[in-house]
């Protein structure tokens, strides 16, 4: 088995570190996910929950690398980042999609009978599945994260946001069945 990665690591730029964690492993909560999709945020982007600023809900997006930010989003989902950057960055990368590569019982506890492929394979069900949730909120990742094989990693707009909707922060892996579809939020502006 390799290696964990180390908070170094995480204290880069998250469209550096985006990429560079496709194919790696996430374990938590019983479950290991293989990363195949991901979005970069920094605090100079407007999509990005830290674009005001530090606030109560964001906290952890500002402190050291390596913790876990989870939030509730549309009143009912939870979504895990992977805060990233120097202490005070305000920058993250969401956990998009994966593939559950171990503890598949656990996951399917919590996301019901369905598809391996759609056990993880959207930012909510992805944190369903590992069991994450507002307590997880500053857990962290150091020495859960391993690093995998990436294969070709494509790169793109971000999915379901409206502010800089075609910024190409989003990376997944190639032909890979457990990214998720992407899906422009109809309020973005439209594609010139």
């Amino acid at each position: 088995m390799s290696e964990a990665l180390d908070r170094s690591f995480f204290a880069r730029d998250p469209v550096v570190v985006a990429p560079e964690l496709l194919g790696c492993t996430v374990t938590a909560n019983g479950v290991t996910v293989r990363l195949t999709e991901v979005e970069a945020y920094r605090e100079d982007d407007p999509a990005s929950h830290s674009f005001r600023g530090p606030t109560k809900r964001t906290a952890v997006m500002f402190g050291p690398a390596g913790f876990l930010y989870v939030y509730f989003t549309y009143g009912m989902h939870y979504c895990a980042n992977l805060v990233c950057g120097a202490p005070g960055a305000g920058a993250a990368v969401l956990l998009r999609a994966g593939e559950v590569v171990a503890g598949e019982a656990r996951a399917r506890e919590r996301r019901g009978d369905r598809a391996a492929r759609d056990l993880a394979r959207g930012p909510a069900r992805l944190a369903q599945a590992m069991g994450w949730d507002r307590s997880d909120d500053g857990r962290d990742m150091v020495g859960a994260v391993r690093p995998g094989a990436r294969g070709v990693v494509l790169a793109g707009p971000r999915t379901g946001i409206t502010k800089a909707a075609d910024t190409a922060w989003r990376f997944w892996l190639e032909g890979d069945r457990f990214v998720s579809p992407y899906k422009r939020h109809p309020k973005a502006p439209p594609v010139v």
